[in-house]
């Protein structure tokens, strides 16, 4: 098991692709409970399968509230930001 340090953005790219799913969901829920309301994933450009997996895990999370391409300064489309919802 890999420790990531929670911080604005997390990078995928050190991830075997079947645990992609569970690190993204982690690092959500330890990123809400430190009150971040924008955290940025990396997952690279590519042929953009891993950016295609990581918007369909997004769009079916209910802490997200909204997800579009980091601007080009941030990684362009080799980088998802993903706004969260407040907790209730």
């Amino acid at each position: 098991m890999k420790r990531v340090p929670i911080e604005d953005s997390l990078d995928l790219h050190s991830f075997l692709p079947r645990d992609v799913p569970d690190v993204v969901s982690g690092y959500l829920d330890e990123a809400r409970r430190r009150g971040f309301r924008e955290v940025r994933l990396i997952h690279g450009k590519g042929k953009g399968v891993r950016r295609a997996e990581i918007r369909r895990l997004l769009a079916a999370d209910a802490r997200v509230a909204e997800v579009f391409d980091a601007p080009p300064e941030r990684g362009g489309m080799g980088a998802t930001i993903v706004i969260l919802r407040a907790d209730d």
